[in-house]
């Protein structure tokens, strides 16, 4: 029956893929048609400007010799700039990329239940089940998120991000039920909250690396590069994205640090002591850290923008790496791996 019932997890979770890579595909087919109508409005904004420009000489001319102050005036309004005009959009393309999204989130969530049946625990034990669960914390702070801001240019990013993390996972960190190691199951509580809120931490910061990098590159075509992104002109601008991006991670910081706080707690009910020094105990912290010095670095208005974004990319990387090269590479206490 445990077999069984991991064998149709498996399959709801490739299932999941396939939907979440055609959603990715949509997404980028939107980000790809966001830069036709942009270079369309672009296109109609020259227009206009160079039919003004010929209009308030055409004015000039009849006015007389010289160009007066009021001649000028009344045709202001014809050469200024128009302002931010209205990009069209493809609904089609993003609307059936969210619904694809939210179907994948749907397969993947009966994929991570049924893995949790099987093992009769919560589906978090060792790298695969900590992939499959946190793989679909991340999607569905995406898709929650869209309640609260539209994030729809983000979804390539997401999509892409969760497709890529379960093809590895399914390859690479894909181990058999087995029952919880000794460690794990002396608190099995502590394993429900501790782990679930580092879950729910690594889902908004991967938002919020995305927010970040997404602000990077508007902010260079603020700036006059990226000439040819021209679907960067249909997000926010820089600054809104850098909020957006602050927002989300002091969520996931303030969610670490309870994990930081209650890792402390699991281990003194385990192994004797809050703290040894331990490979992941270390890297818990300087993740913590580097969020830290993110928000300062935030709320320091020499360190706001791409410098705060770039810290913010950095220490999404160390959570990255804290889960995949310090759990495979590095052995501890805390080896739970199961490969």
């Amino acid at each position: 029956m445990t077999e069984t019932l991991d064998q149709y997890s498996l399959i709801a979770v490739y299932s999941a893929m396939a939907v979440y890579a055609i959603a990715f595909i949509l997404f980028t087919i939107d980000l790809s048609r966001r830069s036709v109508a942009a270079s369309e409005v672009r296109e109609a904004r020259e227009a206009a400007g160079a039919g003004a420009g010929a209009g308030a000489s055409a004015a000039v001319a009849s006015a007389g010799s010289a160009p007066t102050v009021t001649a000028v005036l009344d045709r202001a309004d014809l050469v200024a700039d128009p302002g931010p005009a209205p990009v069209r959009r493809s609904p089609r393309y993003v609307n059936a990329a969210l619904a694809l999204a939210v179907l994948g989130f749907a397969l993947h969530l009966v994929g991570d239940v049924l893995r949790g049946i099987a093992a009769a625990r919560v589906p978090w034990a060792n790298m695969y089940e900590f992939s499959l669960t946190a793989t679909l914390i991340i999607m569905g702070v995406f898709l929650v998120a869209q309640f609260w801001q539209d994030l729809r240019f983000v979804g390539a990013y997401v999509t892409g991000f969760v497709v890529l993390a379960l093809g590895i996972a399914t390859v690479d960190f894909y181990v058999t039920v087995i029952p919880l190691p000794d460690a794990l199951g002396r608190s099995p509580v502590w394993l429900v909250i501790h782990v679930l809120v580092a879950i729910l931490s690594v889902g908004f910061f991967a938002l919020g690396a995305a927010l970040s990098v997404a602000q990077l590159l508007r902010s260079r075509r603020e700036h006059g590069g990226l000439q040819h992104a021209r679907y960067l002109d249909t997000i926010p601008d820089a600054s809104r994205l850098e909020t957006l991006a602050y927002r989300v991670i002091v969520i996931g910081f303030v969610t670490w640090t309870f994990t930081l706080i209650a890792g402390a707690i699991w281990a003194n009910a385990a192994w004797g002591r809050p703290w040894g020094w331990d490979t992941k105990e270390v890297w818990t912290f300087i993740i913590w850290v580097v969020y830290a010095g993110y928000i300062h670095a935030r709320a320091t208005r020499g360190w706001r923008g791409s410098r705060a974004s770039w810290l913010a990319i950095i220490g999404f990387a160390a959570v990255v790496f804290n889960f995949s090269i310090v759990n495979v590479f590095f052995k501890g206490l805390h080896a739970y791996s199961g490969l």
